[in-house]
């Protein structure tokens, strides 16, 4: 059998490392350097002929370069003699651009599967997709995870016998099933409308919420508007005065720590896909993904199903 490497993009080290911990191998040894007018250099500076090379790369912010790098690591594995390359995307970006809005736009989300195919990845892993239509822009073998598993046993022990689960939008609707499902809790629904990047309206709820404990759950939080609109819609419909909100992915740009300081936040569950970033002053309390993608990674070196680490049911 060929051997497992695994290589750490400059996106998330620390869980690659933990990863490899998992695992119980080191890091591959590649440089990722830039000449002095900012172009990239990569360099594998060990043999990976003929081996099972796995990718671990967030495509985080800042996006785009940690895209690029994604891609040129890629078409060095290829030209090094890798036998297989997957790429394992904890947090894939340009994933909630899957469709035209106005209709003069990119479909970002399928150019962006196409270039991962284009340089070489056999196999793609990543964990909690936003927008489940873009894993048919994918024509290999595309695992996704769910990190729901996680971050429901994780807040389980937290939680009173009336608490609720919060979408707070249609789109997290089935997402939040799943939480339920697993904590045996009631669903509500926040109906919001999005007025720009940073700016969303939430008008109304479905579901019963007053006197209840909410759990805001989403697959990420970027500026942090979403859920800021849904817990002051279900806050003003009556459920108790203190919230629990787990998430994915914490991108937590622009504004969204001055949002969650602004909330009653008693706990925020998220995962290590992407780095934190500095300045959140909520109750954060990180659940690692490793010992998932390790599993996962495992697995598909051995030619073992996922089926159970899909976190689905």
């Amino acid at each position: 059998m060929a051997r497992l490497i695994l290589i750490a993009g400059s996106a998330n080290p620390r869980l690659a490392e933990a990863v490899a911990r998992y695992l119980g191998i080191q890091l591959a040894a590649v440089d990722i350097g830039r000449f002095p007018d900012g172009e990239f250099h990569i360099t594998i500076q060990q043999s990976i002929r003929g081996d099972d090379v796995f990718v671990l790369q967030s495509v985080s912010p800042p996006v785009d370069l940690h895209l690029i790098e994604l891609l040129f690591v890629a078409d060095a594995c290829r030209r090094a003699g890798a036998g297989r390359i997957t790429a394992v995307l904890p947090y894939l970006g340009y994933a909630r651009q899957d469709r035209r809005v106005s209709g003069r736009e990119p479909i970002s989300a399928r150019l962006v599967a196409d270039a991962i195919q284009l340089v070489g990845y056999q196999q793609i892993v990543t964990v909690d997709l936003h927008a489940p239509a873009v894993e048919g822009f994918f024509t290999v073998a595309t695992e996704i995870l769910s990190a729901v598993p996680l971050l429901a046993g994780a807040i389980q022990p937290l939680l009173p016998p009336d608490a609720v689960i919060i979408a707070p939008d249609l789109g997290a609707a089935k997402l939040a099933d799943r939480y339920a499902r697993r904590l045996g809790l009631p669903v509500a629904i926040v109906h919001k409308e999005r007025l720009s990047g940073e700016m969303v309206t939430a008008s109304r709820v479905t579901g019963d919420v007053r006197g209840r404990l909410p759990v805001i759950v989403d697959d990420m939080i970027t500026t942090g508007a979403t859920i800021e609109a849904a817990a002051r819609t279900v806050l003003a419909a009556g459920a108790h005065p203190a919230i629990i909100i787990a998430v994915t992915h914490p991108l937590l740009v622009g504004s969204a720590a001055a949002r969650l300081d602004g909330l009653p936040v008693r706990h925020l569950f998220v995962t290590d896909s992407v780095p934190l970033p500095p300045g959140l002053h909520s109750p954060v309390e990180v659940v690692s993904l490793a010992p998932l993608l390790a599993a996962a990674i495992k697995r598909l070196h051995g030619q073992r199903s996922l089926a159970d680490l899909r976190g689905y049911r």
